[in-house]
């Protein structure tokens, strides 16, 4: 992808980091000499020839090695080159993923030919180290562990299905845009008030009972979450999963308001707009298939196996998980359908009732004079004024990269302590950015203020806190 960057009439082009390999390997498969090419699990591009993926895979494994005798019990996570960058993860003992990133460049013209120069220090590696697991977490999600897939059918089952799943997956990274949201990888969580969180409570209890062979629950509300029945590490990569892949690939009808089909056919049915994103699509067909992807949760210890049912109404979604060895039937959906829709449809006038109420009473439509980014490690809120996420997996920023990357080193520097702590960065030329750690809390803030002195900048972050956050910091 390349955008041209201002200065230089035209003359310089910046070219965003790419994915240049991901691959995926084993030693202990390979471990004779002349053997090598059977600890390659996965290897991308494909094309590359044979002894090349052997070389690399080779390299990172001296690489690994190497850096052991440093250091036994943390190995390395990242390789700086010129020309690019590696990032090494080993999330099961001995399976080793591998990214190879390329450094953004600024390509120049000197005497009518292009001259390269890469930005050796544009990326932050926790931020590409966070994708790297990610990419693992939503393997697990679909599929279990790298064992699982050994103990189900040796080396050939791991192989199809990290080519399965990686081949589509590799696809949706958007290197260009990763930034610290990456590196939390938190959920956001929809503002309600007390009364209408007990009637989603109270739904859930009801529809929990009506179809028993719920395990789990989840309920979100314009890709907000509301409640979830899972662990938090499970609901995190879900979430991510939901929002960035599932729901932009079904956007709605219903955006044009009215429009979108009323489902009266049932007789005495109430007025519903419920509709299954995950199984059958049309209910009324016999031949319907009813198959619900399956998910991997829990896996460090009981391992379930559950279909995941996503079922929307309006703004509202509600994901039942149940046993996978229970296969649903197309009149278990038909039941799901005429109990849930209905009341799902109720409730998602409610919440946009009351929402738009609150929205009112706080007066939440200016714009201030600040963005900022929150994340709670306790429950993983996420909050960002800073990120636009109007496309399928590209948070859009609105700030310049460059203050991106301020916030990513504060970042860097809060995780090398465990006080509380706070950091003040004049930026360029109006920007002050403000990092504060309170706990496990953490609060990035951008203001834009021309001639601003630090004393000022605090008591706008005061402000601001007590506004946003009813004085979560106490670090004064």
């Amino acid at each position: 992808m390349a955008t041209a960057a201002a200065g230089g009439a035209g003359q310089e082009k910046q070219l965003a980091p790419t994915l240049l390999s991901f691959f995926i390997y084993n030693p202990k498969l390979g471990p004779k000499e002349g053997e090598e090419e059977k600890k390659i699990l996965f290897y991308h591009p494909n094309e590359v020839e044979k002894n090349e993926k052997i070389r690399n895979v080779g390299l990172c494994e001296a690489i690994v090695q190497f850096t052991r005798t440093f250091s036994p019990t943390k190995p390395a996570k990242s390789l700086h080159t010129q020309k690019n960058r590696q990032f090494f993860h080993e999330p099961e003992e001995n399976f080793w993923m591998v990214m190879v990133v390329r450094n953004p460049i600024i390509e120049k013209h000197k005497d009518g030919k292009p001259v390269y120069e890469y930005q050796e220090e544009e990326l932050l590696d926790k931020v590409y180290s966070s994708v790297l697991q990610q990419c693992y977490s939503m393997y697990k999600l679909f599929n279990g562990t790298f064992l699982k897939a050994m103990e189900d059918g040796g080396v050939k089952v791991l192989k199809e299905r990290l080519e399965k799943f990686f081949h589509r997956y590799l696809q949706t990274l958007h290197l260009q845009s990763c930034d610290l949201l990456d590196v939390f990888c938190g959920i956001s969580f929809f503002p309600l008030d007390k009364m209408t969180y007990l009637k989603i409570q109270s739904f859930i209890n009801r529809m929990e009972e009506s179809l028993n062979i719920v395990k789990y629950t989840a309920f979100l509300y314009n890709d907000q979450l509301i409640w979830s029945g899972l662990e938090q590490d499970d609901m995190r990569i879900l979430y991510k999963y939901l929002t960035t892949s599932l729901f932009p690939r079904h956007m709605e009808p219903e955006l044009a308001g009215r429009d979108s089909p009323i489902r009266a056919e049932m007789p005495g049915n109430l007025q519903h707009y419920g509709r299954f994103l995950t199984g059958p699509l049309n209910l009324n067909d016999p031949e319907a298939k009813c198959r619900f992807p399956k998910i991997f949760v829990n896996t460090d210890d009981t391992y379930e196996e559950l279909h995941l049912i996503v079922y929307k109404a309006m703004s509202a979604a509600v994901c039942f998980m149940i046993d996978a060895s229970i296969p649903p039937t197309l009149e278990f959906c038909r039941k799901l359908d005429s109990i849930v829709g209905p009341q799902l449809t109720v409730l998602a006038s409610d919440i946009c009732e009351q929402y738009n109420i609150n929205k009112r009473i706080s007066g939440d439509d200016k714009e201030p004079q600040f963005k900022f980014i929150y994340f709670n490690h306790m429950n993983l809120a996420e909050k960002s004024t800073i990120h636009m996420r109007k496309t399928p997996s590209v948070s859009l920023a609105s700030v310049h990269p460059d203050l991106m990357k301020i916030l990513g080193d504060i970042n860097s520097d809060f995780s090398r302590v465990d006080e509380d702590e706070e950091i003040i960065v004049k930026a360029m030329s109006d920007y002050w950015v403000v990092g504060k750690k309170s706990d496990q809390r953490e609060l990035y803030v951008i203001l834009n203020q021309k001639n601003a002195n630090l004393i000022e900048v605090n008591e706008e972050v005061k402000k601001l806190c007590a506004t946003q956050f009813n004085n979560i910091f106490f670090l004064d």
